[in-house]
């Protein structure tokens, strides 16, 4: 059978980066940024980004575009020799079947803020009843299962439609949607009376908040950038390394992925600037946490002049973003099967979107039926397990992988992988930092996995 491929480098671009632009963006970014000090700390996330987590996106475009496998097949194509390195292929497919496990019902929620945001239902509400609001919302068994359900049909529609009449195409129009958007709400927050004391957080750099709890709290700061560099752009499980096998050899990867990254960090750095200015406007706390989206911003809407139309433009940005990275992954998953299994592209489509259907529902009853389960101690539910299984393990866990298949000559080899990645016109790797990426970056990203076990397991 012989490989889909993409119509045009702008859909490869916009499905890349939709991939990875994600709640990790519009959502985690903003509120671990006002947490950890404001401009201080994007620069360090930036730094993070381009010194270790953008020379893996090139590593797995390349797994990807030399075997013309999905993650299920790629590592056997590219060193049949030696066995082992296939067995992360089924990690990498099992990974992004759990990420859809949590994701579908986080999408959810956006969908249906975006849907009572449009229909009134948040106007003149204050906190404490927007609050009300939301907890009744994940209280709510069936109408949580509902939202999942149809973030779960929109991406199995996009995935049956095909790669370049679904999946490219609404990718497409959801991202030019998406950044028109941003664009529109990041002009109206910055030019609200009082917002300049947010840009000033958020833009001008003060080192000294890096240090304001000490030694420890410096530390935290650092790992939460690398940490946030790191998961941003879903490395680790294959969601990369899929889009790379739909591309030709026209360009370069390493200039394709610093466009990728860069539309990434584009659209994080301006849901700052949504977010900030507004809040500094309104009196509103910047580190509120997780509950900023859904509690503290719908009710700052209410307080601005068209906040209902403001309000339900925002939470369409949230929803599209989130959806991007659903259709994305879908879209790994549907090529696994189709990969391993043999199946065609429709039926793969339909038994997705079956399990992923079926498998998301633990997650939205975590929050009512089964939320008495804590299975990591604690206050955590099952989303939280999802989550550390993902973020904390596989994501960082891959990344080692790939990067030692890369590097190494027990696996893909560094020549092997230098050559791929400079096919094509475009700005080359970085060939000289060979003894870099071979003993710093491994030792730093196991450094990633370790930390994140202590912080998960010493609450």
């Amino acid at each position: 059978m012989q490989r889909e491929s993409f119509a045009s480098r702008l859909g490869f671009i916009f499905l890349s980066a939709g991939c990875a632009i994600g709640l990790g963006n519009v959502w985690r970014f903003p509120f671990i940024t006002g947490q950890y000090g404001g401009a201080a700390f994007v620069l360090i996330y930036i730094a993070f980004l381009l010194l270790l987590a953008l020379p893996i996106m090139v590593m797995e475009f390349a797994v990807g575009r030399a075997s013309q496998k999905s993650v299920s097949r790629s590592f056997a194509v590219l060193q049949p020799k030696h066995k082992i390195w296939s067995l992360w292929g089924y990690a990498g497919w099992l990974g992004n079947c759990i990420l859809m496990m949590f994701y579908t019902v986080i999408t959810g929620w956006m969908l249906s803020y975006t849907y009572y945001s449009a229909a009134g239902s948040l106007a003149g509400l204050n906190s404490e009843a927007v609050g009300g609001f939301f907890n009744s919302l994940l209280a709510s068994p069936g109408e949580l299962i509902f939202w999942m359900a149809l973030a779960v049909v929109i991406g199995f529609c996009v995935c049956y439609a095909g790669l370049q009449n679904g999946v490219e195409r609404v990718t497409k129009m959801m991202m030019c949607g998406l950044l028109v958007i941003m664009i529109a709400l990041a002009i109206r927050s910055v030019t609200l009376e009082g917002a300049e004391k947010g840009l000033e957080f958020y833009l001008k750099p003060d080192f000294g908040k890096l240090f304001e709890n000490g030694l420890t709290g410096f530390w935290n700061i650092i790992y939460a950038a690398l940490g946030q560099a790191f998961f941003t752009l879903s490395l680790g499980i294959g969601s990369m390394a899929i889009f790379g096998s739909y591309i030709k050899k026209e360009r370069s990867l390493m200039g394709e992925s610093l466009l990728v990254t860069g539309l990434d960090t584009f659209v994080a750095l301006t849901a700052g600037l949504i977010i900030f200015p507004a809040c500094f406007a309104y009196g509103i706390n910047p580190d509120a946490g997780p509950g900023l989206i859904f509690v503290t911003l719908p009710n700052m809407f209410n307080f601005m002049p068209m906040g209902r139309l403001w309000g339900s433009l925002f939470f369409l940005f949230m929803s599209f973003a989130a959806l991007s990275t659903v259709i994305a992954v879908f879209e790994t998953i549907v090529a696994c099967f189709m990969d391993r299994l043999g199946w065609t592209r429709r039926k793969s489509s339909v038994v997705m979107a079956l399990l992923v259907f079926v498998f998301s529902i633990p997650c939205a009853l975590g929050f009512n039926v089964w939320s008495d389960f804590h299975p990591l101690g604690g206050d955590t539910i099952i989303l939280d397990l999802e989550d550390f299984i993902v973020s904390n393990n596989l994501l960082p866990f891959g990344s080692i992988i790939y990067l030692l298949f890369c590097v190494t000559r027990y696996g893909w080899g560094w020549d092997n992988f230098v050559k791929e990645a400079d096919t094509g016109t475009g700005i080359k790797f970085p060939s000289k930092l060979r003894a870099y990426f071979t003993y710093f970056v491994p030792v730093v990203m196991l450094i990633i996995l370790v930390v994140g076990y202590i912080n998960t397991f010493a609450k």
